[in-house]
């Protein structure tokens, strides 16, 4: 009994160690397992903020073609141009909203057998066939842009495109690219609704500095408001309102004020585009007016083979001096000057296209024209055009094209155009 109490008195001595001790390695592994739960629930980073924070400050542009042109015009000799172009820039990161880019555009003539389009520019030899890529080094782009509250303004030399560049466009098939000085605004504050709107003050256009008379930079007072909506599925629509007055004298008659609108969408399969356009105080002495219209449909054919038929038409007049013109009626640049300057008399051009991949990831497009007058009646000729297409990563692209025009009209002249390249951008 004695012994029994000793141990009782003992274990009473002891409990409350052992309970002081239990309790503090309780809180402990209670204060681990709270910093643990608050170290897991601390949310990473979004890939888009780390980037952003990692991303340099400034960083550099490169895109640079190398291409081999031939052409073919009719009365003039045979024109052979091997030709580089570099545009390499300096791009900010965004800060608080702003961010700027410089660039400069740099196009030299290797093999220089051709007529580099405009009067002063190197080389120029007016028996040549056209091949209009002149020697040229001049500030492409530098800009400054603010983004926010659902709007992009951007003030300085540009790029600017709208919709298919039927009419405004940076002509980026040739290696000096038109760009513009101006004053630009984005703003998608309402669902499904973009709005565009451009002061322009200077035209740069693709003939350089050198050029000149009706091929050089071009003054303006220009006013160019694009918009679209998408809030309808499965349809895309769009609108456009160009004020086009150029102040040199040389470049009076490209003046005109040009409506339009436009729809695309899906039926039974099929992607239509429908453009419909008016323009006043259009043609050579701005005292003509007329119509443009452009219908397109396209069926995609075995997955990835498509097919394309359409018809283009502008009415006597209609001119289009800012745009891209090579995507328009053939690949032998043949009618470009007359839509350009309203001198055509009336084009139409009924078309159709067919684009399939064949090898090595090689993409094949295939396309004839028909061109007719402002009736759509007349005979003005015919086109064909081929092009071979392989982007081999993100950086290379190869592109080979060929087009011929052939018609018996006085306004337009037979032409054959080939031409070889290769793309690097960074």
């Amino acid at each position: 009994m004695a012994a029994a109490g000793a141990v009782g008195k003992a274990a009473a001595f002891l409990s409350p160690a052992l309970q002081m001790k239990h309790h503090t390695v309780t809180s402990l592994l209670a204060l681990a397992a709270s910093t643990v739960v608050i170290q897991a629930g601390t949310p990473a980073p979004s890939p888009e903020i780390a980037a952003a924070s990692e991303a340099p400050w400034i960083k550099p542009t490169i895109d640079i073609r190398l291409r081999y042109e031939f052409a073919d015009i009719d009365g003039f000799d045979p024109s052979h141009a091997v030709t580089t172009r570099e545009r390499l820039g300096l791009k900010t990161k965004a800060w608080n909203g702003f961010s700027a880019l410089v660039e400069g555009e740099f196009t030299q003539a290797i093999v220089d057998d051709y007529h580099g389009g405009a009067p002063g520019v190197t080389p120029f030899d007016p028996s040549n066939s056209t091949i209009a890529d002149p020697e040229n080094n001049e500030l492409n782009q530098a800009y400054l842009q603010y983004s926010g509250f659902d709007t992009t303004v951007k003030l300085g030399r540009q790029r600017i495109i709208y919709d298919n560049a039927a009419f405004i466009g940076n002509v980026g098939w040739r290696q000096n690219e038109q760009t513009y000085d101006a004053v630009s605004l984005m703003n998608t504050s309402i669902p499904g609704l973009t709005l565009n709107y451009a002061y322009v003050d200077q035209v740069n256009r693709i003939f350089g500095d050198d050029a000149l008379g009706i091929f050089e930079n071009l003054s303006s007072e220009i006013h160019l408001l694009n918009g679209s909506y998408t809030g309808i599925k499965g349809v895309t629509l769009g609108g456009y309102v160009y004020l086009m007055d150029f102040e040199d004298t040389a470049a009076n008659g490209l003046d005109s004020d040009t409506y339009g609108v436009s729809a695309k969408g899906a039926l039974a399969g099929i992607t239509l585009y429908g453009e419909l356009a008016y323009q006043e105080d259009a043609g050579p002495l701005n005292d003509q007016e007329g119509l443009y219209a452009h219908v397109i449909a396209t069926k995609a054919l075995f997955g990835t083979h498509s097919l394309s038929v359409g018809i283009e038409h502008l009415d006597a007049g209609v001119q289009t001096p800012l745009a891209t013109l090579h995507a328009f009626n053939g690949f032998a640049d043949a009618t470009d000057a007359r839509r350009a300057n309203g001198t055509h008399g009336g084009l139409t051009d009924t078309y159709a296209s067919y684009t399939m991949p064949i090898f090595f990831g090689i993409k094949w497009m295939n396309a004839v024209h028909f061109f007719g007058d402002n009736s759509i009646s007349g005979d003005l000729g015919f086109g064909v055009d081929s092009a071979l297409t392989k982007k081999f990563d993100d950086h290379f692209t190869a592109i080979a094209k060929l087009g011929y025009f052939d018609s018996s009209d006085k306004l337009y002249m037979d032409t054959t155009r080939a031409s070889v390249e290769l793309n690097y951008t960074f």
